[in-house]
């Protein structure tokens, strides 16, 4: 599927460790705590769980409107807005075999000339991705701010969200028995990271997916965004 506007390599990257450790962060989950425990033995502890991360891509979360089309310059600016507060919720107890997030944002928006009310319609998009780089899902969507007369500032709010199978986010138990081995000083395989290792590495990118939200820009927008 093909996302008008919005690149997959925009996305902030993490390593599989710290993905791990962001999962509780990014997105709030309840019920099941996880699926997986990783102890190292040293003290470092990961839990991961099926639940997608929520997240804004890399320049996506701002959006400039110019009162001119072929101007860009600070002088022609007419509003700007953007995405914040992103939350979300999962429900991943056992026993759930499809994991629903729903995710709610607010977008606060600015804008120069404040005469008189004016509406503004601004669209975004939200994306199911899976390891990374692979759109599985993508809607569109649109928040309406009404300025009132002599108003500079604006707020809506979004929502956005997403349906995972749970199977699909899970680990294979081979893979679950390899990072949940417990290690100790001194063994062969005690300073052998599993999560460096390829075929758990492809694993955990298969398993992972994410619930991305940001405005639908057009190219000009997103070029913009980035010289900024």
């Amino acid at each position: 599927m093909t996302l008008p506007a919005f690149r997959p390599s925009a996305l902030r990257r993490f390593a599989p460790l710290a993905a791990l450790a962001l999962v509780g962060t990014l997105g709030a989950c309840k019920g099941g705590g996880g699926e997986l425990v990783v102890d190292d033995s040293v003290g470092v502890t990961a839990l991961r769980s099926p639940c997608p991360l929520v997240e804004i891509p890399d320049q996506t979360g701002d959006v400039t409107l110019f009162s001119a089309p072929d101007r860009t310059d600070s002088g022609a600016i007419d509003v700007t807005a953007s995405i914040t507060n992103l939350r979300s919720t999962c429900d991943d107890s056992k026993g759930q075999t499809q994991l629903t997030t729903t995710a709610t944002f607010d977008v606060y928006a600015r804008r120069t000339d404040t005469r008189g009310a004016r509406r503004v319609v601004l669209p975004y998009f939200s994306a199911v991705m899976r390891g990374g780089n692979v759109v599985i899902a993508k809607r569109l969507g649109s928040v309406t701010l009404d300025f009132a007369d002599g108003q500079e500032r604006a707020q809506a709010q979004g929502r956005a969200g997403s349906t995972v199978e749970r199977n699909e986010a899970t680990l294979p138990a081979n893979v679950r028995k390899l990072l949940s081995k417990k290690r100790k000083a001194g063994e062969a395989d005690a300073a052998t990271d599993p999560l460096a290792l390829p075929e758990v590495r492809a694993a955990l990118a298969k398993a992972s997916f994410e619930l991305v939200v940001g405005f639908q820009l057009t190219d000009a927008q997103l070029a913009y965004n980035a010289r900024r």
